[in-house]
């Protein structure tokens, strides 16, 4: 395809618009216009999401069944998404198991 074609015009600017739109998510427009955030699929988005909540069952597991709870697990980064300057805060203690059944609808 010719995009002189859109100047001389045999290319209308909703076609060229229509063809603009639909480019591959790797194209360089799209790259261009969207970042990183190009380079994600929504199955990359779901995959992440996956991984943040079996990190937190995990860390939750892991708080109530030790002495000692670990730190709170680390989010997957996103594209796009600023690294925050200030650091979340941190709970002082793992929930109680009370907490728990509530928040899961069992008490």
């Amino acid at each position: 395809m010719d995009l002189l074609d859109w100047h001389r015009g045999r290319l209308s600017s909703r076609r060229l618009s229509v063809l603009i739109e639909h480019l591959p998510r790797d194209s360089s427009v799209n790259r261009a216009l969207h970042g990183e955030a190009a380079e994600w699929s929504v199955t990359d988005h779901l995959l992440a999401a996956v991984v943040d909540h079996l990190a937190a069952a995990n860390w939750l597991f892991t708080s109530v069944h030790s002495d000692d709870p670990p730190d709170p697990p680390d989010p997957v980064p996103r594209p796009g998404s600023a690294p925050s300057e200030e650091p979340e805060a941190e709970p002082d203690s793992p929930p109680a198991s009370a907490d728990l059944a509530r928040f899961f609808g069992m008490g």
